[in-house]
């Protein structure tokens, strides 16, 4: 199954928030006009509580800066692509893929900006390693995951590996828009991804 993340992302430019520029990955996948193929199957998570598996994720914090939504659930849509957030101020996770606290890595998306104004990931581009992200699940209680880094990679260059890779613990991906916007095409040209593990 093959996915660009992240569908959408078609704000008007100039809108406040949009991240800098900040080193690439390590490793990134060869270029190739759908980006981020090779999404992590799903059915290989594993999990030692059977309960934790049938929980969802339904809000996301991020204290550091001020970051506190609900997440509505995306699927991949026409084009093989993540769907964006319906809502700007929303974020939203990939309810196709790992559950946050599974083993593996859980992704959760957001917009930059909308036509008029900052969206929910707006300042994304701040957070530094070290920075709490905690994400409540259905139950009622939270897990907490700490950014370990971030990376800037064209559209055309998703750091595919990198992102949906199997791993040996639970960890989260934080995606948004950012780079240039091309009005050409009515998008921004990269991805902007946060890199986190759970305490």
């Amino acid at each position: 199954m093959a996915a660009t993340l992240l569908s959408g992302c078609t704000s008007a430019p100039g809108a406040a928030g949009a991240p800098g520029a900040i080193a690439s990955p390590s490793a990134t996948a060869p270029e190739n006009p759908f980006a981020a193929g090779g999404l992590q199957d799903p059915s290989g998570a594993t999990t030692t509580d059977a309960t934790a598996s049938a929980l969802s994720p339904t809000r996301v914090r991020i204290p550091s800066i001020g970051v506190d939504s609900g997440l509505e659930a995306l699927a991949i849509g026409d084009g093989g692509r993540l769907d964006a957030p319906v809502d700007y101020d929303s974020a939203g996770w990939f309810a196709g893929g790992v559950r946050p606290g599974q083993i593996g890595p859980a992704i959760i998306a957001g917009h930059v900006d909308s036509p008029t104004a900052p969206a929910v990931f707006a300042r994304i581009g701040e957070l530094a390693a070290g920075a709490d992200v905690i994400v409540t699940m259905s139950d009622g209680s939270d897990i907490t995951f700490r950014v370990t880094g971030t990376a800037q990679s064209a559209k055309s260059q998703f750091p595919t590996a990198e992102v949906y890779s199997n791993v040996p613990a639970p960890e989260l991906r934080l995606i948004t828009c950012a780079g240039s916007f091309d009005t050409a095409i009515g998008h921004y040209t990269d991805n902007l991804i946060v890199f986190a593990v759970r305490l």
